[in-house]
């Protein structure tokens, strides 16, 4: 009789528990890396990430961080700016390529997500250019 109470219990527990649940926003990015291959010094090159709030709450990106002045990242809709359920947006992210050298980069996203913290990255190599 023991064993089925406790089963009774936990079953009842775990069903209150799944209704508990936050419900959150959540991105779902078509692809979270890009390699370039291998691009000329002292041509910027560009990529946009694109996403999609698949998560049952508005998305708020509160914060976009490269990890240096080389790469600069661009929020559309701009940061602040709710992305609803099943809405898309897109981070546009720029590199210098100055120095002739392999190169992996990211770019921190901070947002109301389920993951609140989410890295995009970016690599490739940069090849002199030619009568440098």
């Amino acid at each position: 009789m023991k064993k089925i109470l406790l089963l009774c219990v936990a079953v009842i527990s775990f069903i209150c528990f799944s209704s508990f649940q936050e419900k959150t926003a959540e991105f779902k990015f078509v692809e979270e890396t890009h390699d370039f291959g291998k691009i000329t010094q002292g041509k910027p090159v560009s990529f946009v990430f694109k996403y999609t709030n698949i998560g049952e709450e508005p998305l708020i990106i509160s914060a976009v961080e490269s990890t240096c002045g080389c790469t600069v990242p661009s929020v559309d809709p701009k940061q602040g700016t709710p992305v609803l359920k099943g809405q898309s947006g897109t981070i546009s992210i720029t590199y210098n390529a100055a120095v002739a050298a392999p190169f992996t980069k990211f770019v921190k996203i901070t947002s109301n997500s389920k993951t609140p913290l989410k890295m995009l990255y970016i690599k490739g190599e940069v090849i002199a250019a030619v009568g440098n």
